[in-house]
């Protein structure tokens, strides 16, 4: 999944930007709030981490101009004083979570799976797609209880296709979420990824629409229907 971290202080936001990177994240960061604004409203993102006190644009501006023009990407507030006021103030920005600083970065990678999941409507940390299980708290991929190895690009592919199973993602969406700003985004690589992907978890499980992208499918469910 693809996280947008904007935070101002130099040694967190790198903190978190390692953090979400090891767990298998892909990152973009900024470090004011304008920069930020214009990353979230141009970009398509999964999650976004957006501490309120910034510079040149504070974090409830930030959040009510993303709302305002239709970002419905899930959002979780990090604020450096335990204020009721400053809560409220983010969830009548639009806010669906909040962290008061510091915190344990365990429960910010808990908090922002929960909200990746209720976002794509999924209530487990496992989504299971017929015998496939994609573990997104332990970030692994079962087929048939059997742990099956991924690279870090192909369970990003895998994780997001579980996420939006039976709906058809096209390789440019794919593209979007799987690769960070910086990286060198290549359209025809997703066919690489894909195709190793169907070698290890077995090719009937990825659908490919012609014209359109790809389906994540439960073959014995379509082989019923």
């Amino acid at each position: 999944m693809r996280a947008l971290i904007v935070e101002d202080d130099p040694d967190l936001n790198r903190q978190l930007v390692d953090t979400l990177t090891h767990t298998g994240y892909a990152v973009d960061s900024a470090m004011d709030g304008e920069e930020g604004h214009f990353l979230g409203d141009t970009e398509p993102y999964d999650v976004v981490v957006l501490d309120l006190g910034l510079p040149k644009m504070d974090g409830v501006s930030v959040l009510e101009r993303w709302r305002e023009d239709g970002r419905l990407f899930p959002v979780l507030i990090l604020t450096a004083r335990d204020r009721w006021s400053e809560k409220v103030a983010g969830f009548d920005a639009g806010a669906d979570d909040y962290l008061t600083k510091p915190f344990h970065p365990e429960e910010l990678l808990a908090r922002l799976r929960a909200l990746t999941r209720r976002a794509a409507g999924h209530a487990s940390s496992t989504l299971d797609c017929g015998t496939l299980s994609v573990d997104t708290r332990g970030s692994r991929v079962f087929v048939d209880d059997k742990l099956i190895k991924l690279t870090s690009h192909e369970f990003r592919i895998i994780s997001y296709m579980v996420h939006h199973q039976d709906r058809v993602i096209s390789r440019s969406e794919l593209v979007e979420h799987i690769y960070d700003q910086d990286f060198d985004r290549d359209s025809n690589t997703i066919e690489v990824f894909v195709g190793r992907l169907r070698k290890k978890i077995g090719p009937e499980r990825i659908e490919t629409v012609r014209g359109l992208g790809y389906r994540l499918i439960d073959p014995q469910e379509e082989g019923t229907a």
